[in-house]
């Protein structure tokens, strides 16, 4: 598990930094690598066109990590096996989230997704196609 015991302890590291208006945070990471050369065909047998089964997986976790809940975010990943190549530092972030609330009961945290694009929307089994998303957590 990655909110193992490691994670906790950084985002415990990490958590006061969050608070402060001096400081940014900023984690990368690609969304859905899909295609037989990332071994990766999640959804390919469903009805609707592959890109649109690729928006779909990719926007249920966008969801989830706007609840700021690094357990529901790891569930996930487990239950789906999406290829988010930065889920260890988004988990990260997450578990320091949810650390700093439970230090901080006043102020607010939410996380908003602003965008969100695929290299290319693929039709065939054939193509591949990898998933860019940007968001912004806002400490108030």
């Amino acid at each position: 598990a990655v909110v193992s015991t490691q994670s906790g302890h950084y985002a415990g590291v990490f958590a006061p930094y969050l608070a402060d208006s001096d400081t940014v945070f900023v984690v990368s990471s690609d969304f859905c690598h899909w295609g037989s050369r990332f071994s990766f065909s999640y959804g390919a047998n469903d009805k609707l066109p592959i890109w649109e089964t690729i928006t779909k997986l990719d926007r249920e976790g966008m969801d989830i990590i706007e609840t700021l809940s690094p357990a529901d975010f790891e569930a996930y990943l487990k239950r789906t096996q999406n290829t988010i190549c930065g889920r260890r530092p988004i988990l990260l972030l997450l578990a320091a989230v949810e650390y700093h609330k439970k230090i901080n009961t006043s102020g607010s945290c939410s996380f908003k997704f602003l965008d969100y694009s695929q290299s290319s929307r693929c039709i065939r089994r054939s193509d591949s196609s990898v998933s860019y998303a940007s968001g912004a957590l806002v400490m108030e």
